[in-house]
């Protein structure tokens, strides 16, 4: 399992590193890419969204270390596609904080769903989180580096999150696992007071 997480994170690093390139020579579609991945770290509650998706694929094990936040990326790209090609998409602001809220209390309740389940949760979430990065789109920003920006940038922050749950995890089973809950039910109370304007 460490071997798989060890694999992941240099996989997602090694994508990654366009991304720093394109940033410093200020030519080609370099504008599209960094406003795509400045755009996930640049709001809180996509932040709490994905690492919570991180955090949830971390608790389920197996085939969900990948499949859940590859679920999360690959939905969340169509999803952009809406919000670029102005498909309008309800209740998304909604959505992206209920998110917060349900990722959040399913790692804190523990909840062992399936891989399945699990995959299907985080894909109408992402829909909601692409439409908003897409809707967002500077006119500057080509579309396709914009996209692969932003996908990039939530590889990332879900790989923080699977990191997460693998440092929390060497606290010892029992320790472990009241702090990745406890981080779990203070995303939720984070997402209710995005949701409600407190946040």
């Amino acid at each position: 399992m460490k071997s798989i997480f060890k694999s992941g994170v240099l996989t997602l690093a090694t994508a990654a590193l366009p991304a720093v390139a394109y940033a410093h020579t200020g030519v080609g579609e370099t504008a599209g890419l960094v406003h795509g991945f400045s755009h996930p770290i640049s709001g809180f509650d996509h932040i709490l969204a994905m690492v919570m998706v991180g955090v949830l694929a971390f608790q389920l094990g197996g085939r969900a270390l990948w499949a859940v936040p590859a679920t999360f990326v690959l939905v969340m790209a169509f999803g952009g596609a809406l919000g670029i090609a102005g498909i309008n998409v309800p209740f998304v602001e909604t959505g992206i904080a209920l998110s917060v809220i349900v990722l959040g209390a399913v790692v804190a309740l523990n909840i062992r769903a399936s891989t399945a389940v699990a995959m299907a949760i985080v894909g109408l979430f992402a829909i909601f989180h692409g439409h908003a990065h897409g809707v967002e789109m500077p006119e500057n920003a080509g579309g396709a580096a914009y996209a692969v920006g932003f996908m990039i940038a939530t590889a990332l922050l879900h790989a923080v999150g699977l990191g997460i749950g693998f440092l929390i995890a060497r606290f010892g089973e029992r320790q472990g696992a009241f702090v990745v809950r406890s981080a779990g039910g203070l995303a939720a109370v984070a997402g209710v007071g995005i949701l409600t304007g407190l946040i």
